[in-house]
């Protein structure tokens, strides 16, 4: 059904005047980001502003979720103390094209979107391209209008209608901000790279063509951004190398393929595709770390013994050539096995990495368990199973010698000055805990008679790292992982170094994967410049970091929604089955459960669950209590399930309990014994 084809101000908001801050002030005015919530309410994010301002929907004055806008200040909540504003002008766009159906009236039509948010979009018929009633398109605004006038644009994709699922993936990139296609002028700077080696350039690097390089990726891997290097120096002494591609030497500063780059920020890996940051002939070709092929490197160069004692690093451009090519797999065989192809190299790195891993943690790193979980597709990508892979000393290996070549770089970017001052610098920075949530964390694992020093960042984390190793293989185990992990903060990028805190790491960066993170190629960039002694203050660098984490949530929602519609494109073909499954969150409206086979969550409401009882949420238990029968739904709770309905236009999945659980008391805070 087409939404209004005017805009409309709500009587509401033009009825309501202004009302300042301060009594005779100016309007106060900020800047800031949008964030929309389910419910329509919208909250301005701005820096030096410990609360968000929130703006009622008919205030935001066009603009959408993750726009940057300018507020103006109307009030104060009397209650909350939230300071509510109105959005007065739009400085930035975070999408400029959205897709939705086309609806074509006589001599003009209108792009009908699912975001209720957003008006329909006129596009007149010369701006069609072809396009027809009902197809699904892609239409880029040329005019955001005003409250009189719709926004206004054109047709620049038609979107296949007889594959739902290519669609749909290409959708939630679109409803993501991130482009389908490379520009023209990208492309052709793509295309106009020279593939052989400067003779030359290679006179400039360190050459490490004739030292033991592999790769070591998942099986469906085409761009390899890491290779390592390995070779006896003496008796209990080795040159280790991390060799990471040099994407910053094909791709110059203020080119169009670097533009495109660091808007796009990050590559987006989906279910069944990647949209790369970079063309193909980057990405798979020039610099992908290939075998039996000479590659120019940025690196990160260690003498390091057996024991993992790092004796001399060295930071510097280089030229490799990888000897092979190993899968996660080959390498999991070697290390299980004791034996195979390269299996001295391999068993040797596997040694010093484990010593490192075992020393981090020692250190104060965190050891969350990770469990990765991925569809089996067919040749149309539509899912027919389910695969679960968990983290073995295979990734721990390549997983350690990244870290401490991050580590590294970040460490001598920390010493570096330009006039006295700090470089500006992207660094990879995570919080400790917040007080609040963490406090919640800590009265809720003391019900399972699990303690928690608060008192200091290291006590948390040596609490953390206790909690995981006691509560493995225990009921508990799954609830305790899950709301451990959303009680961290969230990494992001920054100039301001506060330190790595889950990794325990005083000094982080990322420079380790340039061919699919922008950060990375920053800081490529800014080393190379250190070492050439000719360091740059670039006033700019916290914009950069703002903008490369912003991205990267961007990409993770949009890989969240893939999954979430696979796992309703899976589960279809199960409607009317029971399924066991554990209780994965609880709200007031209900809670979800995650089948324990597939990973598939739905959602249980609190509607059908009338017959059993009258239900309350309890928000420090995570729990829903029924107020008769004493039954509890608790977060971790397993219980088996009914699908009931799958919506793809939804991402949804419906299911319903199959039998109650039995009656569970409220937890007496006993003790756990070991």
């Amino acid at each position: 059904m087409q939404k209004n084809s005017n805009r409309r101000s709500d009587n509401r908001g033009s009825a309501r005047k202004a009302k300042l801050s301060r009594k005779g002030g100016s309007p106060k005015i900020y800047k800031g980001v949008v964030d929309v919530t389910r419910s329509g309410m919208a909250f301005i994010v701005s820096e030096g502003l410990e609360q968000d301002i929130r703006v009622q929907p008919f205030n935001l004055n066009s603009a959408l979720d993750g726009d940057e806008v300018n507020v103006e200040i109307i009030e104060r909540g009397r209650t909350s103390g939230r300071q509510e504003g109105k959005v007065i002008g739009v400085l930035k766009r975070r999408n400029t094209s959205f897709s939705g159906t086309i609806a074509l009236n006589k001599g003009f039509a209108f792009l009908v979107t699912e975001d209720e948010a957003l008006p329909d979009i006129y596009v007149s018929l010369e701006n069609l391209d072809g396009a027809e009633d009902g197809d699904k398109a892609v239409v880029k605004i040329t005019d955001w209008g005003n409250e009189k006038r719709n926004p206004s644009g054109k047709v620049t994709q038609i979107l296949d209608k007889t594959n739902l699922n290519d669609t749909a993936m290409k959708e939630i990139l679109i409803e993501a901000g991130f482009p389908l296609e490379f520009p023209e002028e990208v492309l052709r700077d793509a295309t106009g790279l020279q593939e052989t080696l400067d003779p030359e350039e290679i006179g400039r690097r360190r050459d490490f063509r004739d030292i033991f390089t592999v790769t070591i990726d998942p099986v469906d891997a085409k761009d390899f951004d890491d290779a390592i290097s390995i070779r006896r120096l003496n008796d209990d002494l080795y040159e280790v190398g991390v060799h990471i591609a040099d994407v910053s030497y094909y791709m110059r500063s203020g080119t169009a393929l670097d533009e495109e780059a660091y808007q796009r920020a990050t590559s987006v890996y989906l279910a069944d595709r990647v949209l790369p940051m970079l063309p193909e002939r980057i990405s798979n070709e020039l610099c992908s770390l290939r075998p039996h092929e000479e590659k120019f490197t940025f690196s990160a160069v260690f003498q390091i013994t057996s024991r993992s004692e790092i004796k001399d690093i060295w930071l510097g451009r280089t030229v490799i050539h990888s000897n092979h090519r190993f899968t996660y797999e080959e390498v999991q065989e070697i290390i299980e096995q004791g034996a195979g192809l390269h299996s001295e190299d391999i068993l040797t790195l596997n040694g010093m990495a484990q010593t490192m891993r075992k020393k981090r943690i020692a250190a104060g790193a965190i050891n969350f368990s990770s469990r990765e979980v991925r569809f089996k597709l067919d040749e149309n990508a539509i899912p027919i199973g389910v695969e679960i892979k968990e983290s073995k000393e295979a990734h721990q290996l390549v997983e350690e010698m990244m870290l401490l070549a991050n580590k590294t770089v970040a460490e001598y970017a920390a010493k570096v000055r330009v006039n006295h001052h700090p470089i500006s610098f992207p660094y990879r920075i995570h919080d400790v805990p917040d007080d609040e949530k963490l406090k919640m964390f800590a009265a809720f694992a003391a019900k399972f008679g699990y303690k928690f020093d608060v008192s200091s960042p290291e006590g948390i984390a040596h609490s953390f790292n206790q909690m995981l190793q006691r509560v493995k293989g225990s009921p508990e185990q799954l609830v305790l992982e899950q709301l451990g992990i959303r009680t961290m903060s969230k990494a992001v990028y920054a100039t301001d170094n506060i330190g790595h805190y889950g990794l325990g790491f005083a000094n982080y960066c990322h420079f380790t994967s340039p061919i699919r993170r922008y950060p990375d190629v920053m800081v490529h960039r800014i080393i190379a410049d250190c070492l050439a002694n000719e360091p740059v203050e670039d006033k700019q660098m916290e914009k950069k970091c703002r903008h490369a984490s912003d991205m990267e949530r961007k990409a993770m929602e949009a890989e969240r929604s893939a999954n979430k519609y696979k796992q309703v494109e899976y589960m279809q073909q199960f409607i009317g089955e029971d399924f066991d499954a554990v209780i994965s969150g609880v709200a007031r409206f209900g809670f979800w459960a995650e089948t324990l086979d597939a990973k598939c969550e739905g959602m249980v409401s609190i509607t059908t669950l009338a017959d059993i009882d009258d239900f309350t949420y309890l928000d420090n238990e995570y729990a829903l209590a029924g107020s008769r029968t004493g039954i509890r739904f608790r977060m971790g709770d397993t219980l088996r399930i009914k699908v009931v309905a799958a919506s793809l236009e939804k991402r949804q999945l419906d299911y319903e309990l199959v039998e109650a659980p039995q009656v569970q008391k409220a937890s007496t805070g006993k003790k756990r014994k070991k």
